[in-house]
C-alpha cells in the first residue's frame, strides 16, 4: 500500500535515534484512508521489529504516538510520531522511502 496522505519529516537525535513525524488534516470522507495508512505503518513496524515496541530509553527499538483532533471546520487532524533506533530508522527509510519529505 502506498502512502497518499502521510508524508514523514525525518530527523536524527544526538543519541543515535531518529524521529519520523507526519501530519494529515482531512475531510471526513478521507479519514478511513488516513487511518488505514497509519495502521499500515504501525503493522509494518510491529512485523519488522516484533516485541520491541517501547520507549527507547527503556530498551525499546521503536515507539509511536498518535494524536487525533477534530477541527472546527469538521476536518480531522492526525499527527503521528515514530521514534526508533538507528537500525529501525534505516529499515523505516528503506521501506517508506516514497513517504519521506
Amino acid at each position: 500500500m502506498s502512502l497518499d496522505f502521510l508524508l514523514f519529516d525525518d530527523s536524527e537525535g544526538d543519541d543515535e535515534t531518529a524521529l519520523f513525524d507526519a501530519m494529515a488534516c482531512v475531510v471526513p470522507e478521507h479519514e478511513a484512508r488516513v487511518e488505514a495508512e497509519i495502521a499500515t505503518v504501525i503493522a509494518w513496524a510491529e512485523r519488522s521489529f516484533p516485541g520491541r515496541r517501547g520507549p527507547i530509553e527503556e530498551g525499546g527499538e521503536w515507539d509511536a504516538d498518535l494524536q487525533v483532533s477534530r477541527e472546527q471546520d469538521g476536518r480531522r487532524t492526525y499527527a503521528l510520531s515514530i521514534t526508533g533506533t538507528r537500525t529501525f530508522a534505516e529499515a523505516f527509510r528503506e521501506h517508506f522511502a516514497q513517504a519521506l519529505g
